[in-house]
């Protein structure tokens, strides 16, 4: 009775789609079938002891961490709305910490890779060869996200100072350098975009053919298009080439607070994760390199 209250609450108070109340309906139901089986069910019974003894369950039965955190999540939802209610006093979930999920390295394009890809450009359409290739090197040299290139205006882009202000989370602004070979490529995409379109709609500075902005789905296609001209890559996004940045910066020895800046990360944590990729690399290097490896 309890479930179906707490999924009703879901449904109409919270308006969570179809689609996530069955989510939390499949996750409670399993719980509940593990604590009584054909038996009433009772949470005011239920302590961490339970809650435990699920969790252990779930991974003999070979739930990833990820799955379990979030049947976990469904739960600590529950016995939140039944605290709330004053069905129970405290949420046995209080102190329950799920399995650590073992995050990712982020992938990322070889240095020598994109140099290749750069050296070799060669695009029928000028407009568009001249405008893709300025986006890829904005994405490498900068490391800025997709929506934030979408969003770029011609006055984001000082071609004296050579610097890009860029417009992130939560509508916090940065500056981000770039070198003089960028700025050759940016100057020359602006020169035939000028000979293409007389006036890109609202000032946007990376436009398509009839002089609209590009969406972020445009870009991404965009960018998917040409990292696949690179063999063996798996993952081809404007994310991927916001990785290599950032991975290529500590690589060559940039300091860490500073990466963490030109990325727009609020805290550090997120701009460690590439000190992992870097150290893999030298793994790697060493492995391949020395004779005792």
């Amino acid at each position: 009775m309890m479930i179906e209250s707490f999924l009703r609450y879901l449904q109409y108070e919270k308006n969570y789609s179809a689609h996530t109340v069955e989510s939390y309906k499949n996750d409670l139901c399993q719980f509940r079938a593990f604590v009584s089986g054909d038996s009433a069910f009772h949470p005011e019974t239920i302590d961490a002891v339970w809650v435990r003894r699920w969790i252990v369950s779930l991974m003999n039965e070979n739930y990833s961490p990820l799955s379990v955190n979030r049947k976990l999540s469904s739960l600590k939802s529950f016995f939140k709305y039944l605290c709330k209610n004053k069905y129970i006093e405290t949420s046995p979930l209080r102190n329950i910490q799920g399995p650590k999920v073992k995050k990712p390295l982020p992938h990322f394009v070889k240095d020598l890779d994109m140099e290749k890809l750069f050296s070799v450009w060669n695009d029928e359409d000028v407009f568009e060869g001249e405008r893709d290739k300025a986006i890829l090197d904005v994405f490498y040299t900068t490391g800025i996200r997709c929506a934030e290139l979408a969003g770029l205006k011609d006055g984001d882009v000082d071609f004296q100072t050579k610097m890009i202000k860029v417009t992130g989370k939560r509508n916090k602004q940065r500056l981000i350098p770039f070198s003089d070979t960028l700025r050759d490529v940016l100057q020359s995409y602006i020169n035939i975009r000028s000979e293409a379109i007389e006036s890109p709609a609202e000032h946007a500075f990376f436009v398509r053919k009839n002089g609209k902005a590009l969406s972020n789905s445009i870009i991404y296609g965009i960018v998917n298009k040409r990292l696949s001209e690179i063999p063996n890559l798996s993952k081809k996004s404007p994310h991927v080439l916001r990785h290599t940045f950032a991975t290529s910066m500590l690589n060559n020895g940039a300091e860490l607070n500073a990466v963490k800046e030109l990325l727009g990360h609020a805290s550090l944590s997120s701009t460690e994760v590439y000190t992992h990729t870097t150290f893999e690399e030298l793994k790697k290097a060493y492995h391949q390199a020395h004779p005792r490896a």
